[in-house]
Formats: C-alpha cells, structure tokens, sequence
C-alpha cells in the first residue's frame, strides 16, 4: 500500500493473534522437479531452500501488500490465489529473491502462495486475513451495458463514509475509446452518503465507450470499513441532443445534433419561493413513467398541497424536479410559470418528449424566476461547476 495508507494509520480489523517481527519463515521446501539424478542434484535438495511470506496464520492484517522471499537462489514466479480462484498480481524484484505483490491482501479471505524458483523447485504455503469489522459496499451508475445521453457521469455513491479518499481515487480506472478528458469529484448525494463521480470537461461525445474499474478489494475506506471486492461498469453515449426549458419564454426545445427538432409550450415553477424550478443544468436521472406526486416529498403544505398521479414523469432532481405531463395546467403553457418546480406540458407533447430522452440526456434551464442551481448532489448537477471548480473536488488535485 502506498505511504498514505500505511497500517500504522489504520485502525486494526479485529483483535488478531500476535504476529512475528519481520518476515516469519515458513518451512516449505522447494523441491527438485528436474529429472536428473545426479549428485549435485541431491546436494540441492538436501539443502531445502525456504520462502518465507509476511502474513502468516488465520488472522492476518488486510490492506497491505503479500512479499514472499526466497532464502536461496532466484524466484522465477509466484502465484497467490484466493479460494474464489482470483489471483494478486505480482512482481519479482531484480535481485530475483523478493516477490510483492501490486494489489493488497483483502479482509476475511484465504490465500494460497505457490513459488517456483529457476532452477524448476517449488514451494506452498497459506494463510488468511481477519474479516472486516464493517463492510463498505457501493452503487454503481449508469448500469452495465447501458446506452446514456451525453452528459451522464459515471457515480459511484458508498454506503459508508469514505475518509481514505485518495487512496480510494487511485484505484478508479476510466478508460474511454477516445481518450475523452475528465476528473473525478467528491461530493454528498442528497441522502447524506459520500459520493464520487468522474464528469468529463464537456458533454460526452456520441459512441464513446465508457469502462469503469474500480478496483478496491482490500482498501480501507477508513473508520473500519473495507472493501472485499472489485466493482466494474461499461456504457456507451448515445446520439447527442439537449433539452433547453426557457423559462422567459415558457417552452421546452428539443435539439439533436444542434438541430431544434421540435418546441413544446410549458409553464415551469412559480417564482419567488420554493416553488420556482431549479436553474441552470440537470440531468435526466430517470424516466419513471406514471407515478404519484405529493406534495409534502418536496416541503409544500396547506394551500400548495397536492396529491396527484402523473404520467410522463422525467426525473431531473432528488428533490423532487420533474418534466412531465400537466394537463390540469394548461391554461398557463406558453404564457405563464404556474406550476409548483417542475416543468409541466400537455399530456401530449410530454408523451412524445419522455420516447425521445434517454437518462443522461442535460436539461439546460435559462431565464428569469429559478431559485439557483441544483447542488451537485441533487441529481447530477455538476455541470454547474466550472471545469477548474469540479477538478478541485479530486482528493488527488
């Protein structure tokens, strides 16, 4: 583990039994594999050369790295499997007597480490690591094998907090087809749990191909709570188009590939209190179809109340920002913003914007009457930020 993970900053996973100083010999022999019978052939054998590895036992401490050491001769290879079959990649230094490996040892596993030395001889030995007091898992989006608009993030939200966040940002892998340019961001999501996500320095490009691999097993988040697996998504971007909702002029235009396709008269939030709509950019997060909207889920009460069923329903914010179909409204689309923060059309027209979105598309909301921008957290409203602002937000800037 790097120097700012090192275990004398962690806290101990479990009381553990007491661990030898230094590297603690294991009595495996390397035994001769070559067919020849002569004399110094013996003499070898008879000399049982020993490896010796740093974890030791059933209750070793996670999260640093396995070196094996061959006491005599060269190590041409080392092999340390788990019981699911999963191996930690290694290297054998150039002395050729050391072999440590590039990825930690993880809490609650069991491991089997098999040297070959040049000469042909072979030594095995395990061991296993104390299980972690807490397990800190994550959710992934978009989803695996998804098609998104070009403004999607990758996000991942924990549900722990993650105090090691450098050393949690080191093992996030991006790979583009295109070699697209972005930073991640540490953020809180709306229900309070640490969030990271990698935004791009614009909107994605269309068919980029998107690969996350977030390579964890065996970091601790900090605070006792570990990783015990890897996590991976792919997606790729779809065609490009943004939804601008104008709010002086009350419409909401539809443009693919820079093109106005169509534009729809709608009545956004009131202004002048919680009921005007967010400004600025937001992204589709969801399309939930019919759904119930109720007034208290966003802090409106008394003569604002409602309780309503909806069809149509975008989701552009947790807190509560749809587009979606209003037909109680529509004496107001096109002339006024009547409506309690969402941007509200014709049953129609809204039908035929929720077949041609897809999540990750951006809705770009300009005009007079918002009550400011979404935090980055509500939804994915980091397209608010500047390109230099968002990439403060890396715990590795």
């Amino acid at each position: 583990m790097s120097p700012q993970s090192s275990s004398s900053r962690r806290r101990p996973l479990r009381t553990r039994h007491a661990a030898a100083a230094g590297l603690a010999v294991l009595t495996a022999a390397l035994t001769a594999c070559s067919g020849g019978g002569g004399s110094s052939g013996a003499g070898a054998a008879d000399e049982k050369p020993r490896i010796s590895v740093n974890l030791t036992g059933r209750q070793a401490e996670a999260g640093g790295p396995v070196i094996v050491k061959l006491a005599e001769g060269r190590l041409k290879q080392v092999t340390v499997t788990d019981a699911k079959g999963g191996k930690l990649p290694g290297e054998v230094a150039a002395n050729g007597t050391t072999w440590t490996s590039r990825r930690v040892a993880a809490p609650g596993t069991a491991y089997r480490v098999e040297a070959v030395g040049d000469e042909g001889g072979s030594a095995k030995a395990s061991f296993g690591t104390a299980p972690p007091d807490k397990v800190n898992k994550v959710t992934l989006a978009p989803g695996k094998g998804t098609t998104v608009g070009i403004a999607q993030p990758l996000s991942i939200t924990f549900d722990h907090p993650v105090r090691n966040k450098a050393e949690v940002e080191k093992r996030l892998k991006v790979t583009t087809s295109n070699g697209t340019t972005g930073s991640w961001g540490w953020i809180k999501n709306y229900d309070g749990k640490d969030r990271v996500d990698w935004r791009p320095k614009e909107y994605w490009k269309s068919g980029t191909q998107v690969k996350l691999d977030a390579r964890l097993s065996g970091v601790d988040s900090g605070g006792d709570d570990w990783f015990v697996r890897d996590y991976a998504t792919r997606f790729t971007v779809g065609g490009s188009q943004v939804v601008k909702v104008n709010l002086d002029s009350k419409t909401a235009t539809l443009v693919r590939d820079g093109r106005t396709v169509r534009s729809l008269p709608m009545s956004a939030g009131t202004p002048g209190g919680e009921k005007a709509s967010w400004g600025g950019t937001s992204v589709l997060m969801s399309k939930e179809g019919t759904i119930n909207m109720r007034s208290e889920t966003v802090g409106l009460s008394g003569s604002d109340s409602y309780d309503k069923m909806v069809d149509y329903s975008m989701r552009l914010t947790w807190s509560g920002m749809y587009a979606h179909a209003a037909p109680w409204n529509v004496a107001y689309f096109g002339n006024t913003n009547h409506s309690s923060g969402c941007v509200g059309m014709s049953t129609g027209d809204a039908g035929w914007l929720y077949r041609e979105v897809r999540p990750g598309d951006p809705f770009e909301v300009t005009g007079s009457g918002s009550k400011g921008i979404p935090d980055p957290g509500n939804g994915y409203g980091e397209w608010n930020l500047s390109w230099a602002d968002w990439q403060a937000k890396s715990a590795l800037s």
